[in-house]
């Protein structure tokens, strides 16, 4: 009697730390679900949207500017946060807000990003922060699961046409 329930809690046990290991590397290596709060992100994500983040982009260096991505915030190691690729290592980007007169650049140093919200005017980013190194990514939002009615990929930038200008000028 005693054998049995020593076996079959081994067994049990066995199970539970085969599938929690799978579990940890679909987590670490696919991806996962992220419940995204705040305006920063409006009108792309909105407060209570669920987005699916894949990490496959992030372990094979493949993130590209105008991506949407999941990191870990610099501020606090606890929270994560949800911002677009404006710029990646070497690019020439803006670090004014929005309202002010006048605009400063600043290049973005090797092994690090430049994160901004849509929500230019209700965002802290890295005309905050500075630039994060590329290690704080978690991974790349791919695809919008809830609310029903936007399920799909993310639209483009609403500022889109903003950074275009600003790169097709700085090019003249």
């Amino acid at each position: 009697m005693f054998r049995r329930v020593l076996g079959k809690t081994f067994g049990f046990v066995g199970y539970t730390i085969q599938y929690g290991c799978i579990a940890h590397c679909a987590f670490e290596y696919i991806g996962e679900l992220v419940v995204c709060s705040g305006p920063s992100m409006e009108p792309t994500i909105v407060n209570e949207d669920i987005v699916f983040s894949e990490r496959m982009s992030r372990h094979l260096c493949k993130i590209q500017k105008g991506d949407i991505v999941i990191a870990k915030s610099p501020f606090d190691p606890n929270m994560n946060i949800c911002k677009r690729v404006i710029g990646l290592e070497g690019d020439k980007v803006c670090t004014s807000s929005p309202s002010d007169l006048f605009k400063t650049h600043t290049y973005v140093p090797k092994g690090h990003v430049w994160l901004e919200g849509d929500n230019l005017r209700n965002s802290t980013d890295s005309r905050n922060y500075g630039p994060i190194p590329y290690a704080l990514i978690r991974g790349r939002v791919c695809l919008k699961l809830w609310p029903p009615h936007s399920f799909g990929t993310l639209s483009e930038s609403p500022t889109e046409r903003i950074i275009k200008t600003q790169s097709d000028s700085d090019s003249d």
